[in-house]
This record gives structure tokens, sequence and C-alpha cells, in this order.
């Protein structure tokens, strides 16, 4: 079944090259202009699939007249794919965290004797800690801004003394009160920022377990991501900094 075409625009004049147009049923932007066939040319292209083509148009043509409102659907990746992104980036991993609780903290082993007063345990030989020292050997950067509220939430509480954990196989670790983050208009969700260039937003139920990983890799919320890790990191201060100024939860 042949295409429903949209004319876009054009800013050739009435040559008729180069041009852009709409498929009107799948959203699809088709692209008209001069093919490139020069073999050296067509041999710098990477992942080129039998039947694709390749025609030169001028950048301003793109700037004048590509649609800017796409409409995206949301990208999930299960725990697994996540986990390999904390590999697979190649020089940083930087984390907003919001959340007042999150329940997968409060079934460990550590948060139990934390919770009964007891000295946390950390195991700095777990699976965990040796891939976070190992991409750390490489000088790939882990940080994160942990929002605090005052005073703490006991699942706060309990990631400060996480942090010396952390800390110790690489991470650097930042707090912010929620006060100072709700002055910097700093989103309420959760998320990682790899590279600065792609988001991992997660998601979690109102039992404050996560249930899902989206991809967003749009240009404008990733810009906008950068922006926020900037002013987090700005106005937050080491977790040891912060430890002092937290009152005593007796």
């Amino acid at each position: 079944m042949a295409r429903r075409l949209r004319f876009i625009g054009t800013n050739s004049g009435n040559d008729g090259c180069p041009t852009l147009y709409e498929d009107l049923d799948t959203g699809e932007v088709l692209v008209q202009g001069d093919a490139v066939a020069d073999p050296h040319d067509v041999a710098q292209f990477r992942n080129v699939k039998e039947g694709e083509g390749f025609v030169v148009v001028p950048r301003v043509l793109l700037a004048d007249f590509a649609p800017r409102d796409a409409e995206r659907t949301p990208v999930l990746i299960g725990f697994e794919e996540f986990a390999g992104m904390f590999r697979t980036f190649v020089h940083t991993a930087w984390r907003l965290e919001t959340r007042r609780r999150y329940q997968s903290d409060e079934e460990t082993e550590t948060y139990q004797r934390f919770a009964r007063g007891e000295d946390a345990g950390w195991d700095l030989n777990d699976p965990w800690c040796a891939s976070r020292r190992e991409q750390s050997a490489l000088g790939k950067r882990f940080e994160r801004v942990r929002i605090a509220d005052n005073p703490p939430t006991p699942g706060q509480r309990y990631l400060l003394g996480n942090a010396r954990r952390n800390s110790a196989v690489g991470e650097d670790i930042r707090n912010l009160w929620r006060s100072e983050a709700e002055a910097l208009q700093l989103p309420d969700t959760d998320f990682w920022l790899f590279d600065s260039r792609v988001i991992a937003r997660l998601h979690f139920d109102d039992d404050d377990v996560m249930t899902g990983v989206e991809l967003v890799t749009d240009p404008v919320e990733v810009a906008r991501a950068c922006q926020v890790r900037d002013a987090a990191w700005h106005y937050a201060v080491p977790y040891e900094t912060f430890a002092e100024q937290v009152p005593s939860a007796e």
C-alpha cells in the first residue's frame, strides 16, 4: 500500500530537492535529496542494511523544517540490562535520590541490624562492592546526591551509614536538605544520568518498591537532567559534613 505523504517543506526553491515529507499514518519523516553513491563515501557509513540508501541535504533544511514535537514511546528495560549499564558507561554515573524510604533497603540484613541499633556490618567484599571498585579503578566516576528530610526518616539515616560503604569502594556521596532541593526546583523523581547522555528514570509503586527502569534519550530532557545535576552537586555537601548537621534520633 502506498504511503500517504504530506509535504513539510523545502528550501531549494522550485528545483524540488531537497525536501521533507511526513507519512500521515506512521509519523515517519522522508527525506528527498541528492543520492550518495560514491563507494568511498558509502564505505564510511555504519551498520548498513540491504536496501538502505543515503541522500545529502543541507543542515538548514533540517533546522527549518524537521518536526520538533515527536511523540516518544517510553522505553522500559529489565533490571539485568539496567545493572549492565554500570559496567558499560564510559565516564560518569550520577544519581539523584529523592525518596523517604526504599523497600529494597528494608529487606536487607544490614537494615535489620541498623533498625536494632547495631552496627550494620557492611561487607566490602560482596559482588556489588567488588564491581564498584573495579569500575572506579578504570577512572569512572560514581556520584550521588541524596535528599533528606529534617529530621531524616529512618531510611535516610540508614543511607547516611550506607554512604561510608559506598565511599569506601569509590563513590562520591553528597546530601541536600529537602527544603534546599525544593528551593532549587529539583525534581522529586529518582534517576541515574550516564555519561551526560542517557537518563535511567526509576519507577516505584506506592509501597516504595522499584517496579521498572525507563530509558530517556530525548536531548531536551537529558539537558535538563544535566542542569539538575550541576545545581544539586553545587549545593550538596559531603555526607560526612551533612551527618554532623543531623539531629539525634533519640
